[in-house]
């Protein structure tokens, strides 16, 4: 009960914070009353566990945007759920073109549709929307660092209204982002 409480503390502080910071055009104000939200943070506080068990229990579509996804263990969950026919998409950072390891090339060749967002400096973002109701982000990078060396935190919000929010965000994203491609492939 007090990770609930903390969490709902946590995510309005991080809701005011991000509305005093996005222009008027990106802010959105809600009052969210009886939501449930889980808290993680790392390193080793079970953030890619946490993460793995949403996916595993999507039904319909899972959204990802993400500014460094290496984690294998994650693009392994939405591979299988891309298998049993959830509609998985991903929206990564321009640098996902060029790192070393990126999941962005898994989940390509596995046939999950990928897209580089390059119009920004940094498409920072860190957020899974699954089934329309369940919001993850966070500090949270998708990363095995994340997850055992980092100071990071991970919210899982469950809020069908929170979820519309961010499922539009992620289609302006998504709408202005090109296709991946691998590196070599043009």
């Amino acid at each position: 009960m007090r990770k609930v409480i903390a969490g709902t503390l946590l995510f309005a502080a991080i809701v005011f914070l991000s509305l005093s910071v996005c222009a008027p055009s990106h802010a959105a104000e809600l009052t969210l009353a009886n939501t449930p939200v889980r808290v993680f943070f790392s390193p080793k506080g079970g953030c890619t566990e946490a993460i793995i068990a949403e996916i595993d229990q999507a039904r319909t579509e899972i959204l990802i945007q993400a500014y460094s996804f290496t984690s294998a263990p994650i693009a392994k969950a939405l591979l299988e759920a891309h298998k049993r026919g959830v509609g998985v998409e991903a929206v990564l950072d321009k640098s996902q073109r060029t790192e070393r390891y990126t999941s962005a090339t898994f989940l390509f060749n596995a046939g999950i549709p990928t897209y580089i967002d390059d119009r920004h400096a940094i498409a920072h973002n860190k957020v899974i929307i699954i089934d329309g109701g369940i919001v993850i982000t966070g500090s949270f990078n998708f990363t095995k660092a994340a997850e055992e060396k980092n100071a990071e935190n991970l919210l899982i919000i469950r809020s069908e209204e929170l979820a519309r929010l961010y499922r539009e965000n992620w289609i302006l994203h998504r709408n202005h982002s090109e296709d991946y491609r691998r590196p070599g492939s043009d």
